[in-house]
């Protein structure tokens, strides 16, 4: 039997990766200078020698596009795909599995012969990562490892792009270096950006977390742990695709004090929101939220709706922004640090742009976005009283 496999053509620089025979090697790049490439190339030809790759990324829903991209070259004759998992089992004996950000735990006891972290920047806690789940995995086979991203501050994957020394090799491009895109598009970006943004999301120059409106160390200065207080108001984001539920509540002293993110269907979602305290809620009432949230509103004469526009996201993520910098707010680590970490924004023709980036969540900062609203709304006109 004889199967074709058609990988696309790698430009010069996607080449000079691909040809390095370095065991851990580093690639800081910008945006579309084609890194999925390089990802599929690896992952593929690896697989089809009989070597298991452990291919990274940031969220399941990421997971998931790159799985797909992969399904479209790969023939079923050479490998099955179980979508279920996210692996490819090809009949060389070599595999593909898909493992998140998410879940990096997934690792261990695994022995793997490569390990593919794509968009490296924005997994969670990478170091960690790297040194208790993944490196290990390595260990049997002396595996190969690729991280792979767009800088985002001088953050742990920045301080591995600066090894470049013996079992490590980095390489960096800028956007330009893809001969595929064109300049007056670049350009364009260039116009439109501040010269910060654009230096890191273009030419892959780290800077200090220039995209994120809050700031690292303004983030890190307000965690705290869960308060014990009751809340005095809730902020709620209505979950959309495949996003999540969040209701954040904060006590007197805007410390979050009760938190729950989940995925639920709208009938399980109505009935926890009848169930808290009976105290301002300022609720998403963007699309499928609005019929809930008037729904709502007739039991609960402390529901107000929140419809999300760009004007209106912009000015409610200024006031956190305030919020979180005069450490107005109080948050306990996890996935809500997390989200607020990579929360970013970019300047368009109609004015600020906040949202995590493609593919990722920003449920949490939508609810703490919103709490914190009806809280500063609650310092101004007095402090409310539970019923």
């Amino acid at each position: 039997m004889e199967v074709t496999i058609e990988l696309n053509k790698p430009h010069e620089g996607q080449r000079a990766v691909l040809e390095s025979n370095a065991r851990f090697k580093v690639l800081m790049c910008g945006r579309r200078w084609g890194k999925s490439l390089i990802s599929k190339n690896i992952s593929i030809t690896e697989a089809l020698a009989g070597r298991i790759t452990g291919y990274v990324t940031p969220t399941y829903h990421l997971a998931k596009v790159f799985f797909d991209d992969i399904a479209k070259i790969i023939p079923s004759e050479i490998a099955q795909a179980n979508k279920s998992d996210l692996t490819f089992k090809f009949i060389t004996g070599g595999e593909i599995r898909f493992f998140t950000g998410e879940r990096l735990d997934n690792f261990r006891g695994l022995r793997l012969h490569n390990v593919i972290i794509d968009e490296a920047a924005y997994i969670p806690h990478l170091q960690d990562a790297w040194n208790n789940a993944i490196r290990p995995t390595l260990t049997d086979f002396q595996g190969k490892a690729l991280f792979i991203s767009t800088p985002r501050g001088k953050d742990f994957f920045y301080n591995l792009y600066l090894r470049n020394s013996g079992d490590w090799k980095s390489f960096k491009y800028t956007t330009y270096d893809n001969p595929f895109i064109k300049v007056s598009e670049i350009d364009d970006a260039k116009s439109s950006l501040p010269v910060s943004a654009f230096e890191q999301e273009f030419m892959a120059n780290p800077s200090e977390n220039a995209a994120n409106p809050f700031g690292i160390d303004f983030i890190r200065q307000n965690i705290q742990t869960l308060s014990n207080n009751n809340p005095i108001c809730y902020g709620i984001d209505l979950a959309k695709s495949y996003d999540y539920t969040v209701i954040l509540g904060l006590d007197i002293n805007g410390a979050v004090c009760s938190f729950d993110r989940f995925q639920s269907d709208w009938s399980a979602t109505k009935a926890k929101i009848r169930q808290l305290k009976n105290v301002p809620k300022l609720i998403d009432a963007t699309g499928v939220g609005d019929p809930i949230v008037e729904e709502l509103q007739r039991e609960d004469y402390l529901i107000e709706g929140f419809k999300f526009t760009s004007t209106s996201k912009q000015q409610l993520m200024e006031g956190l922004v305030t919020s979180i910098q005069q450490g107005n707010v109080k948050y306990p680590d996890g996935i809500l640090v997390d989200e607020l970490s990579i929360f970013e924004y970019v300047y368009t023709a109609n004015g600020v742009k906040y949202s995590a980036p493609s593919g990722m969540h920003d449920d949490c900062v939508c609810a703490l976005a919103l709490a914190n609203k009806i809280f500063m709304k609650s310092q101004s006109m007095g402090k409310y009283t539970l019923i």
